[in-house]
């Protein structure tokens, strides 16, 4: 079942519906209800996919890039994806849009880093790809211009993302384990739109995550955060937790223990999980306590 957009997806909806009807004409009016409908729709997966973020340095324009990320590979920063046409995406076609978040290859043909989640943005389907393209040509330009990344040799040689492909990029997408509804759409949300797995997995020495420990819990984490284990292990994971209690923390950020979450994962609740709606919060729950537990206490290595 499609999720219901949010009341910011209406109001972008309106205008585009109320111009078909103000200049007539069946195709017109046809054309720009699917795109009011895909705007709709994008504006609630921009959500879900954590774009705002990520995307968003801090004090700075809403998309526009510029966010800070520390890496044990060194410092990368978030790239402007508003449309304006000299800094952002503006100039994209749609299989530009669709090379770059599903298949991590920009228009120029150059192979990002796997710090863009594109390895779990290949899970979705070309649908939800082209309904986020978009929804993200609705929003105002901003004129912002990219900040280079500063990692360390040889990981700042962009080359070697051919080899990094090669060994650990699937580029196929995400095939329903057909159990139930609820948990193909919860697995379609952890491993492909929230992509949970890109934060609570721990990665190998190349960057990689290591599948074996899917939602284990990761001590290097996003600016070096301690990740908690999501698997339903109940000493080291979230095993004796109820799917309510969390559903619950993603909406509100409180854990069944009375504790608020914080860091990376307080932000994806306040700017995108909060706003899913509760059918799509209980899926999430459904699939992640489905899973292998796998004790495994997240703590940091003393050197």
């Amino acid at each position: 079942m499609r999720p219901r957009a949010p009341r910011l997806a209406c109001l972008i909806a309106r205008p585009v519906l109320a111009m078909a009807i103000a200049t007539g004409g069946g195709a017109a009016a046809q054309q720009a209800t699917s795109a009011a409908g895909s705007a709709a729709s994008g504006a609630y997966l921009v959500r879900a996919a954590g774009c705002i973020a990520c995307h968003t340095a801090k004090g700075g324009a809403t998309f526009a890039g510029g966010r800070e990320m520390k890496t044990p590979f060194g410092t990368f920063y978030t790239p402007n994806i508003t449309p304006d046409k000299k800094t952002g995406i503006g100039a994209w076609s749609d299989a530009d849009f669709d090379r770059a978040l599903r298949h991590g290859t920009a228009p120029d043909g150059g192979k990002y880093y796997p710090v863009f989640p594109y390895a779990s943005y290949a899970l979705m389907t070309a649908q939800d790809a082209s309904a986020i393209k978009t929804y993200l040509f609705t929003l105002k330009p901003v004129e912002r211009a990219n900040r280079a990344h500063e990692l360390r040799f040889p990981f700042s040689m962009r080359i070697l993302m051919r080899g990094w492909r090669m060994l650990f990029f699937a580029d196929t997408p995400l095939k329903p384990a057909g159990k139930s509804p609820e948990y193909d759409r919860g697995e379609y949300l952890v491993r492909a739109l929230t992509h949970c797995g890109e934060c609570h997995t721990p990665r190998n020495q190349f960057g990689a995550m290591r599948e074996s420990l899917f939602l284990a819990g990761n001590a290097e984490g996003p600016d070096n955060e301690l990740v908690p284990n999501i698997t339903p292990d109940k000493k080291t994971g979230i095993g004796d937790w109820a799917p309510d209690e969390i559903a619950e923390l993603l909406k509100s950020g409180e854990s069944p223990l009375g504790t608020d979450v914080g860091g990376a994962m307080r932000e994806a609740i306040r700017d995108g999980l909060k706003f899913l709606t509760e059918a799509d919060r209980k899926a999430i729950a459904t699939f992640l306590l489905a899973q292998k537990p796998i004790a495994n206490k997240v703590s940091k290595t003393k050197s």
